[in-house]
């Protein structure tokens, strides 16, 4: 099976500091690919960007995950590692906005499968902040994280919900998880 593990759910859930905390326990983890996407169309004026196009911003979001877990599947990590939203999110992503998901990208996303449990970090109102590649409201963080419950589960995933606790208590919860995974 593989070892490839998703963390899913809307922003602003705390998915970049639990894998910050992940990564201190010295696992391999992935960033999410769509902040670096914001940033590099933001500093070269492209427009790729979720407030301006964005069905190019999808695009290469979809395009950037596929290398990610392409560069991370043959590397047969023992530990797994942890990725910071999956292919699987920019199809959400699509269909939050009403935007039609291409067949090509659905066929990608059940040939390209990760382990089947996915932990989702849910709306939390206490740590939510904006930014300057986070600018959606709070109310589409919760639609975000409804969005990506359902398509995982579409897809066949199981879905874990991380419980709202300190990021050093929401990392053990995922090594705990896993490793009672890993017994059955």
């Amino acid at each position: 099976m593989s070892k490839l593990y998703i963390m899913t759910g809307g922003p602003g859930a705390g998915k970049t500091s639990l894998l910050n905390e992940l990564e201190k326990k010295g696992l391999i983890t992935v960033p999410e690919e769509g902040r670096r996407i914001i940033k590099e169309q933001v500093d070269r004026n492209g427009d790729a960007l979720p407030w301006m196009n964005k069905e190019k911003f999808a695009s290469l979001m979809f395009e950037a995950s596929l290398v990610s877990y392409q560069k991370m599947v043959q590397m047969k990590e023992k530990n797994g590692v942890f990725f910071d939203r999956g292919i699987l999110d920019t199809i959400g992503y699509l269909r939050l906005e009403s935007i039609p998901v291409p067949t090509e990208m659905e066929i990608k996303a059940r040939e390209m499968a990760y382990h089947k449990n996915v932990f989702i970090l849910p709306p939390w109102k206490e740590i939510y902040e904006n930014d300057s590649e986070r600018k959606q409201t709070f109310e589409v963080a919760i639609a975000t994280f409804e969005c990506m419950n359902d398509i995982y589960r579409e897809y066949g995933y199981h879905v874990i919900e991380v419980p709202k606790l300190t990021i050093e208590q929401r990392g053990g919860f995922i090594l705990d998880m896993i490793e009672k995974n890993s017994e059955h």
